[in-house]
């Protein structure tokens, strides 16, 4: 269910815009709801979430605000590809938000992690963020490796900045990781270093992904067949899927494998599996997936097998999924990833 709250400061100018667009979108949403709060004071523009007037939250959730954006009771203006659009997000920006928002199947308890708090994995249009990511996620379905950064500098100069210092910023949102030398180290659903999945891609590179989920969605994420060669966690074994492009349903074997979709203890959010030290002596953020899921979601052979690992690794939380339910998850994060950047 969809749960809208609009916040504006008093007597607003851009709110009936945003009422106007939300009125025509919604009509898509019959079962969503919408509440809306007046705010005059900055303690509770930062209590809400509030990054300008009017805000828009879905679920709880501000969609259009870049990583970083502080809480404001100034005149908020939107953006896309093209730069500034106007005092309201645009009907297909409001859309692609609503989307993503309804159709989340990530299970509840483990949001925070793989979803990026319930985000998504879709970059904001604004200051480069997905052209970049785009960039780095192209390339590495084209040949395997990171992008040279003369490339993502091309791409970063028509919006007044540098490839780094996107990728600065996309790392800070979990978007991609950087190592200490500023190289991509992670690039969701791609792993620059060798992972229990691997992926060979229809006329493309053999790849690795970052967890199973990840493995999942790249078909659907690139509209090429994958062939996933995963290998149990502990034990070994071989498991294969097929992932046609045509969203028709994977084929599993053996055809009992399941996925077993972890994490680590929240007070433990940013340790390497097996590695546990004081989060707050780190710079990384407890939901930065690299570190807290990706090395707990993995293929097993059998319900099972999944649930003696879980068993002997009683510290991480998580669940077994089906394969139907692995699969439209993985589907779900990544398939929307490289769509064409949308326009107002």
């Amino acid at each position: 269910m969809l749960e809208l709250t609009v916040l504006t400061v008093p007597d607003c100018p851009n709110e009936a815009v945003l009422r106007e667009r939300l009125a025509e979108v919604l009509a898509e949403h019959p079962g969503a709801s919408i509440s809306h709060l007046v705010i005059d004071n900055e303690a509770e523009a930062a209590r809400l979430g509030m990054h300008g007037s009017p805000t828009l939250l879905i679920n709880g959730v501000d969609a259009f605000a870049t990583p970083g954006t502080p809480a404001s009771m100034s005149c908020r203006l939107y953006h896309d590809e093209t730069g500034p659009i106007g005092g309201a997000p645009s009907m297909v920006a409001l859309r692609e938000a609503l989307r993503y928002a309804a159709d989340s199947r990530i299970p509840a308890a483990l949001a925070q992690a793989a979803g990026r708090s319930g985000l998504g994995r879709v970059a904001p249009v604004e200051g480069g963020l997905r052209a970049v990511h785009q960039r780095v996620l192209r390339a590495f379905a084209q040949t395997g490796a990171s992008p040279a950064m003369a490339e993502l500098d091309q791409v970063a100069a028509s919006y007044g900045v540098t490839g780094a210092q996107v990728l600065a910023r996309l790392h800070a949102a979990d978007f991609l990781r950087l190592d200490g030398s500023g190289a991509i180290s992670a690039a969701y659903p791609f792993s620059p270093a060798p992972t229990l999945h691997r992926v060979r891609i229809s006329g493309g590179p053999r790849v690795y992904a970052m967890c199973a989920i990840d493995a999942l969605g790249i078909a659907a994420m690139l509209g090429k067949d994958v062939t996933i060669e995963a290998t149990e966690s502990g034990a070994g074994k071989a498991i294969t899927v097929f992932v046609p492009a045509d969203g028709s349903t994977p084929v599993w074997e053996p055809a009992s494998a399941v996925v077993f979709y972890g994490r680590q203890p929240a007070d433990c959010g940013t340790c390497p599996p097996d590695s546990c030290a004081d989060a707050e002596e780190r710079e990384e953020a407890p939901s930065v997936a690299a570190d807290l899921c990706c090395g707990y979601i993995n293929f097993f052979t059998s319900t099972e097998a999944a649930q003696a690992w879980a068993d002997g690794h009683p510290a991480i939380a998580g669940q077994i999924l089906g394969q139907s339910d692995a699969w439209q998850i993985g589907v779900h994060i990544f398939g929307p990833l490289l769509n064409p950047l949308p326009t107002s």
